[in-house]
Formats: structure tokens, C-alpha cells, sequence
């Protein structure tokens, strides 16, 4: 069975940038998207890459650039690079997978999923 493991997170302060990455055993073979969920809120979607190379951006921050998903099959690690980091950004971030070529914005779409990691953007 797969496996996800998130690390990166931590604490940061506004304006400031954080990489997390998700190892995933078999990375090939599965597309990859980024959750968070923020105090108050539902599980949303971030972005998504699939197999192959396909890039799905669900968050505004996303289309706007502030969030960019990365894959690295040879690493075995998928990549969430956030850049201008809110305060409203914080809280825990997610990868979870998918054994398809398709990207998909629902959670419950993806069977496998990683710990979480905790993102803190404060002064």
C-alpha cells in the first residue's frame, strides 16, 4: 500500500515562503494533489499534478501564484511551494493520491493520504 509523508512545515512569518514535500513510495504511479484545512473550514484542495504532468489549481492563491505544485518522480516527492504566506494561510496541510491519471478536487476522490503538517504563519 502507498505511502504518504508530509514534512516541511513550521512556523513562519507573514510575507515569508515555506517548500513542504510529500514522499510517496511509488510516486509513478499515482497522481498527487495538496489539501489544507484552516481553522473553521472544510478539507479544500490546493492544486493537484497528475501522472502525467497535468496541473489542476482549485485555491484563488494557486491561480495566482502564490502556491506552485511540483513532482519529482525520481526523488519520489511531490512539491508545495508557498510564497507570500498569510495569516490566513495557517493551518494543516495535506497530500493525498490517487492510483489514476486524473486530477480530481474532492476529498474524497483520493484513498490515500498523508499525516498532515502543521503551517504557522505569524509574527
Amino acid at each position: 500500500q502507498v505511502q504518504l509523508v508530509e514534512s516541511g512545515g513550521g512556523l513562519v512569518q507573514p510575507g515569508g515562503s515555506q517548500r513542504l514535500s510529500c514522499a510517496v513510495s511509488k510516486l509513478e504511479d499515482y497522481t498527487v494533489a495538496w489539501f489544507r484545512q484552516v481553522p473553521g473550514k472544510d478539507r479544500e484542495p490546493i492544486s493537484c499534478e497528475s501522472t502525467v504532468g497535468e496541473v489542476r489549481l482549485y485555491l484563488l492563491d494557486s491561480e495566482e501564484g502564490r502556491f506552485t505544485i511540483s513532482r519529482d518522480n525520481a526523488k519520489n516527492t511531490v512539491f508545495l511551494q508557498m510564497d507570500n504566506l498569510r495569516p490566513e494561510d495557517t493551518g494543516i496541510y495535506y497530500c493525498a493520491a490517487r492510483k489514476n491519471y486524473l486530477c480530481y478536487d474532492q476529498v474524497n476522490m483520493y484513498p490515500y493520504w498523508g499525516q498532515g503538517t502543521q503551517v504557522t504563519v505569524s509574527s
